[in-house]
Parts: C-alpha cells; sequence; structure tokens
C-alpha cells in the first residue's frame, strides 16, 4: 500500500514532463514555418506563388525617405578691403524646410570635372545665416584672379545630400591696395607722428617742456647720495632677461645715467648680470658713464661681472652680495619672474633704499609692496628720457602724452553724452561711435 502510494505522484511527473516536452517541439515547428530564411519560395495565404522575400538588413530602412528640396540661386560678389583671398557668398535657402538639418557648401575651379573636385568649404545650420565669407579656411584657401564654381546641397538627419544645380560665380576675387576701412587708424597715426616730430623740433630749439614728475626717478639721485654719505656700495640688477627684451634696454639706459652719477659721487658700484651678452653691454654702458663723468681711472672692472645664467642661482648669489656687501641702495629695475619677490625681500632685510621698475603685471605688486619706488610698465621707458633730456626721447614721451590726452578727451565726451541720451532719451552718442569705429576682422 505504500509504494502504491509512492508511484502515483512519480508517474504524475512523467507525465508533466512529457507534455513539456510535446508543447516545446510544437513552437519550434511555429517559429520555423512563420519565419522562412531568405530566398526561400512559400505560398501566401492566397495561394499565389513566387513570392520572393528579401532579406531584412539592420540600420537601412525598407523604403527610401521623401526627397527635400534643394537651395536655390547663388550669389558671389568680390570682398572688398582684402587681399584678393575671400568671396562673399549667398544661396537663397529651399521653400521648404522640413527635414532639413543643415547645408553644405562645395567650391572648385571653374572648368573642373569630377566629384572629387568638390571642397567642402562650409557647413551651415537650417536656421543659420545663408550669407558667409569664403576664404578663411587655410586647407582651401582662394586664389586671387581665379574663378570659382559653387554647389549647396540640403543635408537630412540621416546625413543624406540633396544637391542644387552648380553655379559658376559671378565675380573673381581681387585685392586693393588700400583699405577704405581704415581711414581712421590711418589719421590717428598720422596725428601721432605729427605730435611726435612737433614736440621733437620744440626739445631741440631748447624749448623747455614740462614732464610729470615720476617718484622713482626722482629719487634716483637721492639714493645715491644717501649711499654716498654712508660709504656703501650701490646695487643694480639689470634684469634676468636677454637683450632682446625692451625692458632690458631701457635698464641699461638708465645703468648709464645711474653709473654716470655714482662717478661723480666716487661711489663703488656692482652690476652683475645673468645673461653673458647683457654683461657685455653693461660693462660697456658703465665704462662709457666714468668716461663721460671725467673719472675713468675709477672704473673698476670687477665692478660689473657675469654671475651664472641659472635663474634661483642667480638670485641666491645676489642675495649673499646684499647680506654680505649691506649695499645702501638697491636698484632692481628691467624683467623679472618669479625671483623678484626673493630679491626685494633680502634687501628689505639689510635696510637699504631699494628702486624697483619692470613692465611684467606679474611682479609688479612684489615690488610694490617691498621697495620704496617702483616704475611700473610705462614709466621705465621713460625713465631714460627723464634722465638724459634728449630731444628724441623728450619728443616720444610728450607725443604719447598728447595722443594719451586726445583719447581721454573722446572718453570724456563720449561719457557725458551717454548720461545725456539716457536723460533726453536722445542719440547723440551715435556719431561718436562711428568716428571712433574701426574694423577688428577682415
Amino acid at each position: 500500500m505504500r509504494k502504491d502510494w509512492i508511484g502515483i505522484p512519480a508517474l504524475g511527473i512523467l507525465l508533466l514532463l512529457a507534455s513539456f516536452a510535446a508543447a516545446q517541439d510544437a513552437v519550434e515547428e511555429m517559429t520555423q514555418d512563420a519565419d522562412p530564411r531568405p530566398g526561400e519560395m512559400m505560398e501566401d495565404t492566397a495561394g499565389v506563388e513566387g513570392t520572393q522575400l528579401q532579406p531584412a538588413v539592420e540600420g537601412v530602412p525598407e523604403e527610401p525617405g521623401p526627397a527635400l528640396d534643394v537651395p536655390g540661386a547663388i550669389t558671389v560678389e568680390d570682398k572688398d578691403n582684402d587681399a584678393g583671398d575671400q568671396l562673399v557668398v549667398c544661396f537663397e535657402p529651399p521653400a521648404d524646410t522640413s527635414g532639413v538639418f543643415a547645408y553644405n557648401v562645395y567650391r572648385r575651379k571653374a572648368g573642373e570635372t569630377g566629384e572629387v573636385s568638390w571642397n567642402l568649404v562650409k557647413i551651415i545650420p537650417v536656421l543659420g545665416p545663408t550669407l558667409f565669407i569664403d576664404g578663411y579656411d587655410p586647407e582651401y584657401p582662394i586664389e586671387p584672379g581665379t574663378r570659382y564654381e559653387y554647389r549647396v546641397a540640403s543635408v537630412s538627419l540621416e546625413g543624406e545630400e540633396y544637391f542644387g544645380e552648380p553655379q559658376v560665380a559671378q565675380a573673381v576675387p581681387a585685392g586693393e591696395l588700400y583699405h577704405t576701412g581704415k581711414t581712421k587708424v590711418l589719421i590717428a597715426g598720422g596725428l601721432f607722428i605729427f605730435l611726435i616730430f612737433y614736440y621733437f623740433g620744440k626739445a631741440q630749439r631748447g624749448r623747455q617742456m614740462y614732464l610729470r614728475p615720476i617718484a622713482g626717478i626722482e629719487a634716483i639721485d637721492e639714493a645715491i647720495g644717501r649711499a654716498t654719505e654712508m660709504g656703501k656700495p650701490v646695487l643694480y640688477v639689470p634684469g634676468l632677461s636677454t637683450i632682446s627684451d625692451v625692458a632690458t634696454i631701457a635698464s641699461l639706459t638708465i645703468l648709464g645715467r645711474v653709473a654716470k652719477k655714482v662717478a661723480q659721487y666716487q661711489t663703488p658700484l656692482m652690476v652683475p648680470n645673468r645673461d653673458p651678452i647683457v654683461y657685455t653691454v653693461a660693462d660697456e654702458a658703465v665704462k662709457q658713464a666714468y668716461l663721460e663723468a671725467g673719472r675713468p681711472d675709477a672704473f673698476d672692472p670687477d665692478s660689473v661681472f657675469f654671475l651664472t645664467d641659472s635663474q634661483f642661482a642667480f638670485v641666491a648669489g645676489v642675495n649673499g652680495i646684499m647680506m654680505r656687501e649691506k649695499p645702501a641702495t638697491n636698484f632692481y629695475l628691467g624683467m623679472f619672474w618669479a625671483e623678484s619677490l626673493l630679491l626685494a625681500e633680502t634687501g628689505s632685510l639689510t635696510g637699504a633704499i631699494q628702486i624697483a621698475g619692470t613692465d611684467a603685471v606679474t611682479q609688479l605688486p612684489f615690488f610694490i609692496t617691498t621697495c620704496d619706488y617702483t616704475l611700473i610698465g610705462e614709466e621705465l621707458y621713460a625713465a631714460s628720457a627723464y634722465l638724459g633730456r634728449e630731444p628724441k626721447q623728450i619728443g616720444a614721451v610728450k607725443g604719447q602724452d598728447a595722443c594719451k590726452g586726445i583719447i581721454m578727451a573722446f572718453i570724456t565726451i563720449a561719457f557725458v553724452l551717454s548720461i545725456l541720451d539716457m536723460v533726453a532719451d536722445t542719440e547723440t552718442l551715435e556719431w561718436v561711435r562711428r568716428i571712433v569705429t574701426v574694423p577688428i576682422v577682415d
């Protein structure tokens, strides 16, 4: 009785497994009948024979999409005020832009054949401007005097192109000798040159001209006199850059004036250098200054010396000189980098009067906070004119100051007119804008 009870569930399980296997075979047969292999002939429900089923390729639509409208006429004009390497291209967009993603503009030389001769020069979004300047792409430049042919294609979302009719450009690129849009620049440059020569002539005739005082330049004589009274040397660092730097040239000019004053006061001078060429020029400048002061015998060849060309090794050497010799006056004039704060801090610890000057904007804050006087930017360039009082240099400085005054006058007038326009709701500032506006990008 117990064995019969155990056999009943086992028989049921076997029947269940057999039913599941039969159902699986039936499903496989139905799948094979419903999905014939490519190229297999079969009859449809209507009994029509000979229907060839084509295999489906993934990613390709079974039916091509509708054709897009193509752009219309293309207008090509020569661009004014150029070197003959630019053309102004404009095309008419299609009447129906539905389905259009962008426009591809192609160009080739007139008379060329074959699809490979077309070069894609511009891709314009469907909502972008249909007028552009061709010739900026360095890979496909425009040659002056060459006629070109253009065609524009409408691009669908799928990337398909529908080309319009190619058209030969109506214009040939040609350059102009004079840029009419920069006449204002010519006038401003001519005015600047006139002012420089005007003040140069006045200085040559012996006319005394006023130059605004700069505290750092006026303090040079005082600083050298202090070193003379204390019997201590003067340290002059002409920057760490090469002779090709404008700041270095300005510094060497000032060095000649400082050396002449030092020779008159018979004060020791130390000029360490990082660059060999700067060292050579500085040595000649100091020697010439002693000669002009009437003290060539007082010149010490060891006062101007080459230290090292390594940046921070040079700084360490100069700092050691300051700590040992205790100079009463330190000059840092020229081009400086990260070493500016190290030099100025060490000089400040020795109690010396420090006069610095550089055109390096990033180093000016360190000099301003640690030095007694600082020549900022162009004040370094103007220092030689202040010290030498040479007519050419004074004329250049006065001409620059006059141009700055004119610019400040224009800014003041524009500011006043803008306030009046805001109050009276007028547009009187427009004429000022037309006067001072010049083209920046051609």
